[in-house]
This record gives C-alpha cells, structure tokens and sequence, in this order.
C-alpha cells in the first residue's frame, strides 16, 4: 500500500501525529509526506526513521517531499494498546531535564547567564540517572555556536545523555542550521518523553 499525505500549513507536532496515525492503521509500504518547513522535515525524516523507514528528502519551491520506504517487510498496524499494567518502580529511574530558557530565574540576564553555566555544568552530578535534556523555547540557544555551555552539552551528548531541540523554536529564532548538538524535535517527542521519565526537572 502506498500512501500520501499533504502536511502543508500544520503546526508542530500535526504532521508527526498525521504520520504516526497512518503508520499505525495502515503501515503502507511507501509513504510520501509533504510538509513547508525544515523543523517537520527532521521531524517526520526522525519519526519514520524510528517507525523503520529509509526516507529520501526533495525541495522544491518552499516545500519538502518526503519518500519513505519500509525497510524489508512491511510493517503491520499497530493494534489497540490494552489496559496498562500499574507502573513499576524503574530499576535505574530516568531524569530528563526540561530546560525552557538560555538563562536561570527572573530578574538580572546576566546573573541568570551565568546560573545557567552552572546549572548545566552541575548535571553530571546526576550520575546515570540522568537520562534525556529536552531544551524547548529560549533553551535552544544553547545549542548553538557562541553558547557558553555548548561544549559540556556535546559532552553529555557523547557520554550517552539524549539531547532534544524543539525544532519549532529553533526555527522561531532563526538558528535551525546553527543547531551544533542534540536532535532536531517535536512536541509528540517532548510529551512523550515527559511522561516517560521517572522525575523531570524543569528549569
């Protein structure tokens, strides 16, 4: 089965979730998408790349089609999820860090700058609880060249720690070919792994 869906003009997580419900009722062997933004572009390449798809990008004239291909078999619809089983204490708790600024607090920029060297600096100290770093709005310019704690967060990064960027807010400010570290993301993913976490701190 093949499939086409036209993403156009939906807002961040539309046509991830446009995606995600095609993938799951009809599992078509080729999906193409089309969507007008670089943000949905990652976003859907990364969601159907997870859902086990090769995904191959055109631009023309503003818009991005994207060709997605089912690797080896097709995949299947996903069933109805049953009732979930009462949640177990995890054996190694996951922490994300939910970060919503480039700076720490109210009051002056410049202290709330250098809190939040601190800050990131500082979450390593978490040891290996320290699961996933989901930095949304002003947080993603901390992603960027020029950013004070760029080089502790390809640190993380590299020792193991998920690092998510709000592709919408990356776009928003401009600075989404500035990104130097993390994954380009959604907010199905941010929910996703809010609820996931065994405790989030936010900032």
């Amino acid at each position: 089965m093949d499939t086409t869906l036209d993403c156009r003009g939906l807002a961040c997580p539309g046509p991830v979730l446009r995606c995600k419900d095609c993938v799951e009722k009809e599992a078509p062997k080729t999906l193409t998408v089309t969507v007008d933004n670089q943000a949905a572009k990652e976003n859907v390449t990364r969601f159907l790349g997870m859902r086990g798809y090769a995904v191959a990008a055109q631009e023309a004239d503003g818009l991005f089609t994207l060709t997605a291909t089912a690797s080896g078999d097709a995949p299947q619809p996903v069933p109805a999820p049953a009732s979930p089983a009462p949640r177990q204490a995890a054996a190694n708790p996951r922490t994300a860090v939910f970060i919503t600024a480039d700076t720490v607090g109210r009051g002056d920029p410049e202290l709330g700058a250098k809190l939040m060297v601190n800050f990131v600096n500082t979450l390593p100290e978490l040891g290996e609880s320290l699961w996933r770093i989901i930095l949304v709005n002003g947080g993603v310019k901390l992603t960027v060249a020029g950013s004070p704690v760029l080089l502790k967060l390809k640190e993380l990064a590299a020792s193991g720690v998920s690092l998510l960027v709000c592709g919408t807010c990356l776009d928003f400010f401009g600075i989404l070919d500035k990104k130097e570290v993390g994954e380009t993301t959604n907010m199905l993913d941010v929910v996703t792994s809010l609820a996931l976490a065994d405790k989030v701190i936010q900032i």
